[in-house]
């Protein structure tokens, strides 16, 4: 196909798929051969969790607080004009692992590019970890707590925030969009 035969949604596409394509080959993991879906989650979660707790200041103490934890590894978020996130992970009730979730978010806005990002969720309160696991298809409401620099490194967590049914912590940004937002993301419960 000639240039001048490229429509701008021709090129748009491209874009697109150039975008996605070079996330997917950036984020890919090769040493994950052998492993079972749910012995990756497993991997990511820890890793994601240990790379948290040693960078966030403060999240620790949180963690320890917290009635449960929902850690989403390796989230990635392409678009352009519209963008879609995905990510899959588990719920933690103390050491434990008890349940996996995907996120899925799709928005229309001036999003260009692709990136990766970790979330935590941290259900302070037993009333809040309880309503999202009987939720089908729970989304992230106003009560939370977000915490997130613009620049893509994480900040602190005040002792303000501890006070919230739930904080959002959005960290170990990579990539070429500065905005990790999850407005609107859907949490639903997956079998690994």
């Amino acid at each position: 196909m000639k240039e001048s035969d490229m429509t701008p949604w021709t090129r748009r596409s491209l874009l697109v798929a150039a975008a996605s394509g070079g996330l997917v080959a950036c984020t890919t993991n090769p040493s994950g051969a052998g492993l079972s879906a749910r012995d990756k989650i497993d991997r990511d979660v820890d890793a994601a969790l240990a790379d948290l707790y040693s960078n966030v200041p403060g999240a620790a103490e949180l963690g320890a607080s917290a009635q449960g934890i929902l850690v989403i590894p390796k989230i990635r978020k392409a678009g352009f004009f519209a963008s879609g996130s995905y990510g899959e992970g588990a719920l933690m009730i103390g050491p434990a692992k008890v349940d996996y979730y995907s996120l899925s978010s799709l928005g229309i806005g001036l999003t260009f590019g692709a990136s990766e990002f970790n979330q935590a969720l941290f259900f302070m309160t037993p009333q809040a970890l309880q309503d999202f696991r009987v939720a089908d298809g729970w989304e992230l409401g106003a009560d939370a707590a977000v915490v997130v620099r613009s620049d893509g490194a994480a900040a602190g967590l005040a002792s303000t925030q501890i006070n919230r049914p739930i904080t959002e912590v959005i960290f170990g940004q990579k990539g070429l969009i500065a905005d990790a937002s999850l407005a609107g993301a859907k949490y639903s419960r997956i079998i690994r």
